[in-house]
Protein backbone atom coordinates (compact mmCIF):
# COMPACT_ATOMS: atom_id res chain seq x y z
CA UNK A 1 0.00 0.00 0.00
CA UNK A 2 1.70 3.37 -1.00
CA UNK A 3 1.83 6.62 0.91
CA UNK A 4 1.36 9.82 -0.46
CA UNK A 5 4.40 12.12 0.70
CA UNK A 6 2.66 15.52 0.06
CA UNK A 7 1.32 16.18 3.69
CA UNK A 8 4.87 18.16 5.04
CA UNK A 9 4.13 16.71 8.96
CA UNK A 10 6.64 14.37 10.52
CA UNK A 11 5.54 10.80 11.24
CA UNK A 12 6.22 10.20 14.61
CA UNK A 13 8.62 7.19 15.79
CA UNK A 14 7.03 4.10 15.41
CA UNK A 15 7.84 0.45 16.83
CA UNK A 16 8.64 -2.37 14.88
CA UNK A 17 5.26 -4.42 14.70
CA UNK A 18 4.98 -8.28 14.89
CA UNK A 19 3.74 -8.52 11.62
CA UNK A 20 7.04 -6.70 10.39
CA UNK A 21 9.44 -9.40 12.34
CA UNK A 22 7.90 -12.63 10.89
CA UNK A 23 10.02 -14.80 8.80
CA UNK A 24 7.77 -14.18 5.91
CA UNK A 25 8.21 -10.59 6.28
CA UNK A 26 11.92 -11.15 6.08
CA UNK A 27 12.33 -13.02 3.29
CA UNK A 28 10.05 -10.27 1.66
CA UNK A 29 12.63 -7.85 2.57
CA UNK A 30 15.53 -9.36 0.96
CA UNK A 31 12.93 -9.51 -2.42
CA UNK A 32 11.61 -5.93 -2.00
CA UNK A 33 15.04 -5.18 -2.44
CA UNK A 34 16.01 -6.96 -5.46
CA UNK A 35 12.50 -6.57 -6.55
CA UNK A 36 14.03 -5.17 -10.20
CA UNK A 37 15.14 -8.94 -10.87
CA UNK A 38 11.91 -10.19 -10.48
CA UNK A 39 10.47 -9.84 -14.03
CA UNK A 40 13.38 -11.70 -15.82
CA UNK A 41 11.97 -15.46 -15.77
CA UNK A 42 8.83 -14.08 -16.42
CA UNK A 43 10.50 -12.31 -19.63
CA UNK A 44 13.08 -15.20 -20.56
CA UNK A 45 11.23 -18.49 -20.66
CA UNK A 46 8.63 -16.51 -22.76
CA UNK A 47 11.34 -15.52 -25.00
CA UNK A 48 13.64 -18.46 -25.11
CA UNK A 49 11.23 -21.65 -24.75
CA UNK A 50 9.50 -22.68 -28.15
CA UNK A 51 6.09 -21.31 -28.93
CA UNK A 52 3.48 -20.99 -30.94
CA UNK A 53 2.87 -16.86 -32.17
CA UNK A 54 -0.45 -16.06 -33.47
CA UNK A 55 -2.87 -13.78 -34.59
CA UNK A 56 -5.01 -14.02 -31.29
CA UNK A 57 -2.67 -14.42 -29.08
CA UNK A 58 -1.48 -10.93 -29.52
CA UNK A 59 -4.81 -9.52 -29.23
CA UNK A 60 -5.36 -11.56 -25.88
CA UNK A 61 -1.84 -10.64 -24.86
CA UNK A 62 -1.85 -6.86 -25.84
CA UNK A 63 -5.48 -6.56 -23.66
CA UNK A 64 -4.18 -7.90 -20.30
CA UNK A 65 -0.88 -5.79 -20.72
CA UNK A 66 -3.27 -2.67 -21.40
CA UNK A 67 -5.40 -4.05 -18.66
CA UNK A 68 -2.25 -4.17 -16.03
CA UNK A 69 -0.64 -0.97 -17.42
CA UNK A 70 -3.82 0.82 -16.51
CA UNK A 71 -3.94 -0.34 -13.39
CA UNK A 72 -0.39 0.80 -12.86
CA UNK A 73 -1.43 4.42 -14.06
CA UNK A 74 -4.01 4.45 -11.40
CA UNK A 75 -1.82 3.66 -8.82
CA UNK A 76 0.62 6.00 -9.67
CA UNK A 77 -1.90 9.15 -10.37
CA UNK A 78 -2.95 8.57 -6.67
CA UNK A 79 0.25 7.55 -4.88
CA UNK A 80 2.74 9.42 -6.57
CA UNK A 81 6.06 8.19 -8.06
CA UNK A 82 6.89 7.54 -4.40
CA UNK A 83 5.36 3.85 -5.08
CA UNK A 84 8.96 3.23 -6.65
CA UNK A 85 10.95 3.70 -3.74
CA UNK A 86 9.01 3.21 -0.29
CA UNK A 87 10.82 3.70 2.98
CA UNK A 88 9.88 4.15 6.19
CA UNK A 89 9.78 7.58 6.47
CA UNK A 90 6.21 7.87 4.61
CA UNK A 91 3.62 10.12 6.04
CA UNK A 92 0.33 9.17 5.28
CA UNK A 93 -1.64 6.63 3.75
CA UNK A 94 -3.53 6.71 0.14
CA UNK A 95 -7.02 5.25 0.53
CA UNK A 96 -9.10 6.90 -2.38
CA UNK A 97 -8.74 5.93 -6.10
CA UNK A 98 -7.64 2.36 -7.12
CA UNK A 99 -6.66 1.90 -3.43
CA UNK A 100 -10.43 2.32 -2.35
CA UNK A 101 -10.57 -0.93 -4.59
CA UNK A 102 -7.35 -2.98 -3.83
CA UNK A 103 -4.64 -2.90 -1.42
CA UNK A 104 -1.52 -3.91 -4.26
CA UNK A 105 -2.64 -1.80 -7.71
CA UNK A 106 0.69 -1.48 -9.18
CA UNK A 107 1.57 -5.65 -8.32
CA UNK A 108 -1.62 -6.25 -9.77
CA UNK A 109 -1.32 -4.47 -12.80
CA UNK A 110 2.36 -6.29 -13.17
CA UNK A 111 0.89 -9.44 -12.68
CA UNK A 112 -1.36 -8.78 -15.55
CA UNK A 113 1.21 -7.19 -17.79
CA UNK A 114 3.68 -10.20 -17.16
CA UNK A 115 1.11 -12.56 -18.06
CA UNK A 116 0.11 -10.91 -20.94
CA UNK A 117 3.51 -11.27 -22.39
CA UNK A 118 3.52 -14.96 -21.78
CA UNK A 119 0.34 -15.32 -23.61
CA UNK A 120 1.49 -13.20 -26.33
CA UNK A 121 4.59 -15.66 -26.25
CA UNK A 122 2.41 -18.99 -27.13
CA UNK A 123 4.19 -21.14 -24.25
CA UNK A 124 1.22 -21.82 -22.45
CA UNK A 125 3.28 -24.34 -20.45
CA UNK A 126 4.96 -21.34 -18.46
CA UNK A 127 1.06 -19.97 -17.10
CA UNK A 128 0.79 -22.09 -14.16
CA UNK A 129 4.64 -22.12 -13.42
CA UNK A 130 4.41 -17.77 -13.81
CA UNK A 131 1.13 -17.75 -11.89
CA UNK A 132 2.28 -19.65 -8.61
CA UNK A 133 6.19 -17.80 -8.85
CA UNK A 134 4.35 -14.73 -8.93
CA UNK A 135 2.48 -15.16 -5.79
CA UNK A 136 4.84 -16.81 -4.11
CA UNK A 137 7.68 -13.58 -4.76
CA UNK A 138 4.78 -10.95 -3.98
CA UNK A 139 2.70 -12.68 -1.29
CA UNK A 140 6.34 -12.04 0.60
CA UNK A 141 6.94 -8.74 -0.72
CA UNK A 142 3.55 -7.98 0.69
CA UNK A 143 3.90 -9.10 4.26
CA UNK A 144 7.21 -7.59 4.58
CA UNK A 145 5.62 -4.00 3.11
CA UNK A 146 2.41 -4.73 5.49
CA UNK A 147 4.48 -5.18 8.26
CA UNK A 148 6.47 -1.91 7.52
CA UNK A 149 2.83 -0.10 7.30
CA UNK A 150 1.47 -1.86 10.34
CA UNK A 151 4.60 -0.67 11.92
CA UNK A 152 4.33 3.30 10.97
CA UNK A 153 0.41 3.88 10.97
CA UNK A 154 -0.51 1.34 13.42
CA UNK A 155 -4.65 0.96 13.77
CA UNK A 156 -5.04 3.41 11.16
CA UNK A 157 -3.41 0.82 8.67
CA UNK A 158 -5.08 -2.19 10.34
CA UNK A 159 -8.47 -0.44 9.95
CA UNK A 160 -7.60 -0.21 6.04
CA UNK A 161 -6.26 -3.52 5.67
CA UNK A 162 -9.58 -5.16 7.15
CA UNK A 163 -11.89 -3.39 4.51
CA UNK A 164 -9.89 -3.45 1.46
CA UNK A 165 -9.08 -6.76 -0.34
CA UNK A 166 -4.97 -7.30 -0.99
CA UNK A 167 -5.03 -8.34 -4.67
CA UNK A 168 -8.70 -8.94 -6.01
CA UNK A 169 -10.67 -5.76 -6.56
CA UNK A 170 -13.75 -5.27 -4.79
CA UNK A 171 -16.42 -1.75 -5.22
CA UNK A 172 -15.50 0.43 -2.67
CA UNK A 173 -18.23 0.94 0.23
CA UNK A 174 -18.08 4.54 0.12
CA UNK A 175 -16.21 6.50 -2.39
CA UNK A 176 -13.11 8.66 -1.26
CA UNK A 177 -12.44 11.28 -3.36
CA UNK A 178 -8.20 12.42 -3.49
CA UNK A 179 -6.23 14.38 -5.73
CA UNK A 180 -4.95 12.06 -8.84
CA UNK A 181 -1.62 13.58 -10.97
CA UNK A 182 -2.10 12.21 -14.15
CA UNK A 183 0.47 13.49 -15.77
CA UNK A 184 3.31 12.94 -13.41
CA UNK A 185 2.08 9.10 -14.00
CA UNK A 186 1.98 9.34 -17.39
CA UNK A 187 5.99 10.83 -17.37
CA UNK A 188 7.51 8.10 -14.56
CA UNK A 189 6.17 5.16 -16.87
CA UNK A 190 8.13 6.34 -19.92
CA UNK A 191 10.74 4.00 -19.01
CA UNK A 192 8.54 1.20 -18.73
CA UNK A 193 6.37 1.93 -21.81
CA UNK A 194 9.86 1.85 -23.17
CA UNK A 195 10.62 -2.14 -22.17
CA UNK A 196 7.45 -3.01 -23.72
CA UNK A 197 8.53 -1.84 -26.68
CA UNK A 198 11.85 -3.48 -26.93
CA UNK A 199 10.09 -7.08 -25.46
CA UNK A 200 7.79 -6.76 -28.27
CA UNK A 201 10.30 -6.01 -30.23
CA UNK A 202 12.05 -9.35 -28.96
CA UNK A 203 8.92 -10.94 -29.48
CA UNK A 204 8.73 -10.18 -33.46
CA UNK A 205 12.36 -10.90 -33.65
CA UNK A 206 11.61 -14.60 -32.57
CA UNK A 207 8.09 -15.03 -34.32
CA UNK A 208 10.04 -14.01 -37.88
CA UNK A 209 13.72 -16.00 -37.05
CA UNK A 210 11.90 -18.87 -35.31
CA UNK A 211 14.80 -18.98 -32.23
CA UNK A 212 14.12 -21.11 -29.34
CA UNK A 213 16.42 -23.12 -26.84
Amino acid sequence: MPTDPSDSSTVAAHRISEAEQRTSARVGAVLFRHRGWLPVPFLLVPLLAPGRLDAAYWACGVVLIAIGESIRLAGVSAAGTVTRRRSRTVQRLVTYGIFAWMRNPLYAGNFLIWMGFTVISGVFWFLPAAVALFFLEYSLIVRYEEGVLESIFGAEYLSYKATIPRWFPHPPAAAESGEHHWGEAWRSEISTFLQYAVITALFVAKQRTGWSL
